[in-house]
């Protein structure tokens, strides 16, 4: 199904990104990276419109046409105590307007029974404190893949997965930190790269414009202080 397709991964070069790119080269897939981490992907950063012209070029001037998008690149998480005009723009830079801007370079070549995946985060319907650009950074790309399905209705299909807590080492917990997830464990990279290459499948070929969380059902649980041996400790 992914033979010889070409698949495009932001932030690929570790953690859920990697493992997205893995699966899509194991496939058969033609995978191409971009990630401000050296290594021996494409090397950028994608806050700069440069940067994005540039990579898209490089693209496309080896297949002529794009199957799969995968918008992953992480933005900074800082709160409003500490978050500077700069830190929260650039987090918006490389969260919201990248993707878009990734997508519209590639929407002219995009091949039939396209797919793009946006990576959002549970973070897009609940927050910590102190967490102020990246959870809009993360709300942004939920809501810009709704507006993308709509545009690229007929071109693409466009879905967004918002991860809960994935632990990107595979670390096994055991107690709360595992059974505050009604699914009883802590999330794996495997999770998501699993949904991602379903989004990508023609198996989904009726799937548009959807957010999925996939947090093991951590934002489905409510949670009241003295329910169940919960506490609050101010």
């Amino acid at each position: 199904m992914f033979r010889n397709k070409t698949a495009i991964v932001t932030g690929g070069a570790q953690g859920i990104g990697k493992c997205i790119a893995d699966e899509f080269r194991k496939a058969g897939a033609n995978v191409y990276v971009i990630d401000i981490q050296e290594g021996p992907h494409y090397v950028g950063d994608i806050s700069r419109k440069e940067v994005l012209e540039a990579f898209a070029a490089y693209v496309l001037e080896r297949h002529e046409k794009v199957d799969y998008i995968v918008n992953n690149a992480l933005p900074q998480m800082k709160g409003i105590d500490e978050c500077s005009y700069e830190d929260f723009e650039y987090a918006l830079k490389v969260g919201v307007t990248a993707p878009f801007y990734l997508v519209k370079l590639f929407s002219a070549h995009l091949a039939e029974g396209a797919s793009i995946v946006n990576i959002s985060s549970s973070r897009d319907r609940m927050s910590q404190a102190q967490t102020e650009s990246y959870t809009a950074a993360k709300g942004g790309i939920a809501a810009l893949t709704h507006s993308l399905a709509v545009s690229l209705a007929g071109k693409a299909r466009v879905n967004s997965v918002s991860p809960g807590w994935i632990d990107t080492a595979y670390t096994v917990y055991e107690g709360p930190d595992a059974y505050q997830q009604p699914a009883g464990r802590v999330g794996n990279p495997m999770d998501i790269a699993n949904m991602v290459m379903y989004l990508c499948s023609d198996k989904a070929g009726f799937i548009t414009g959807e957010n999925i969380c996939i947090d093991g059902g951590m934002t489905r649980q409510m949670i009241y202080h003295g329910d169940h041996g919960w506490s609050l400790n101010e």
